[in-house]
């Protein structure tokens, strides 16, 4: 027998009543920084086979890369690349069972949030 009332039924979970959690929010943030450290790391790549290549060619790709722009992008990366590590140690606690807890994971997530930042700015600074 067919559903009559099929086309009619929200899709599960509603858009309207679903909220973000921090916990969904963070492992679909280390998805996208796992996605754009390859994206940043083709960049590096493409300096390095620049500068085997040309003095002049290594000169646009230099360019590129320390400008406003690249300064940006590899900043992003550096933020982008602790944060996914900070994220990794988060699910190797959990792996072990440990901190599953909502209370707990919610203390990691936003240890994973702020710990990102501070390291990135630790390593611009020493750098």
């Amino acid at each position: 027998m067919a559903d009559v009332n099929r086309g009619n039924r929200p899709l599960s979970p509603h858009i309207s009543i679903y909220r973000p959690q921090l916990t969904s929010m963070t492992s679909i943030l280390t998805r996208i920084t796992g996605n754009a450290l390859l994206v940043s790391s083709l960049l590096v790549v493409w300096w390095f086979l620049a500068a085997a290549t040309s003095p002049e060619y290594f000169a646009l790709a230099d360019g590129v890369l320390t400008s406003w722009f690249g300064d940006l992008v590899m900043t992003l990366s550096l933020w982008g690349l602790w944060y996914h590590t900070l994220a990794g140690v988060r699910h190797l606690i959990w792996d072990q069972g440990i901190g599953l807890d909502l209370e707990t994971a919610y203390k990691l997530g936003y240890a994973v949030i702020g710990g990102s930042v501070v390291l990135t700015l630790l390593t611009i600074v020493v750098i």
